[in-house]
């Protein structure tokens, strides 16, 4: 079992102690395409009693996403998806103690959700797509999430796979954070995230939690995120478990977010916060026995 190493990632006007406990985002989907639950949040209202429920039960960050990155998207433009995010974030940013972070890898929207109070911008191309997101950030001393996606959404799932997952991701990685640092955003403000189910298969996504410590090499926290995706329908299958898979993937979720935390994840991005939240805990008393000691 690795033990991750303790950060403080910085925010705008505040910091987060990363490693002494699991943080859990939560995913707030406002688009009507997502995989797993697109249209259920694209009214503002709902969106909104929906970040505050997760809140309540136990969510420390709350990912506010406008465009679906699910396995054949096509995107959309930066006015559609700032048309989907801002009412939300603005609303929130009264509502919520917990910071927000804005899904997105467009500069444009990054730079209006930090207006409007998100203190993360979420890239999941990790600055491919739009490299002037790292002088957002450093402007505005926002924290960055880097995630590693091979190829873009519409067609990663169809393209070759890696040959050496491991190697494709750090490689990727290490590229993305030349380009932070030389835009000026300084190591405290990156957190970086595998990339699971973004241009990998099955058992490349299986080795990617098994080899975390690996990539902790890097020296950075580390995110991730397996909520509800098809890989774990696809392990279901294979172990001729038949039941409808999004009925499953929820136990499927928490056995891959218990695996993440044991291999030293800082963070675990998730739909179903409060059962992934008592997963969160005993993983960590098991990681950390001397959290039971201090309650």
């Amino acid at each position: 079992m690795f033990h991750r190493r303790k950060f403080r990632w910085r925010l705008p006007a505040r910091a987060l102690a990363l490693g002494e406990r699991t943080l859990l985002m939560g995913v707030l989907n406002v688009t009507p395409d997502s995989f797993s639950d697109g249209g259920l949040f694209s009214d503002a209202g709902a969106a909104i009693a929906h970040a505050v429920a997760m809140e309540k039960a136990g969510a420390d960050i709350i990912d506010v996403g406008g465009e679906s990155t699910r396995p054949g998207s096509l995107g959309v433009s930066a006015e559609t998806e700032l048309g989907r995010v801002l009412p939300v974030i603005k609303k929130l940013r009264g509502k919520i103690r917990i910071p927000i972070s804005v899904d997105t890898s467009k500069a444009e929207v990054a730079e209006a959700a930090a207006e409007a109070g998100a203190e993360i911008v979420n890239d999941v191309t990790a600055l491919r797509n739009d490299p002037r997101i790292a002088e957002v950030v450093r402007r505005r001393k926002l924290a960055l999430i880097l995630m590693h996606m091979r190829g873009k959404p519409r067609t990663m799932q169809k393209t070759p796979f890696a040959r050496d997952v491991l190697r494709d991701v750090i490689t990727g990685l290490r590229h993305a954070l030349q380009l932070a640092r030389r835009a000026g955003v300084a190591k405290s403000q990156i957190v970086l995230d595998p990339g699971i189910g973004f241009g990998k298969s099955c058992e490349q996504n299986c080795e990617l939690l098994a080899r975390l410590p690996e990539l902790a090499r890097l020296g950075y926290p580390l995110l991730v995120g397996t909520s509800r995706k098809s890989f774990i329908a696809k392990l279901l299958l294979k172990s001729e478990l038949r039941a409808a898979p999004e009925t499953n993937r929820i136990w499927g979720t928490a056995a891959t977010v218990a695996v993440s935390i044991l291999q030293g994840a800082h963070i675990v991005r998730v739909h179903d916060v409060s059962e992934m939240a008592r997963v969160a805990r005993v993983s960590d008393a098991v990681a950390s026995p001397r959290l039971l000691r201090r309650r």
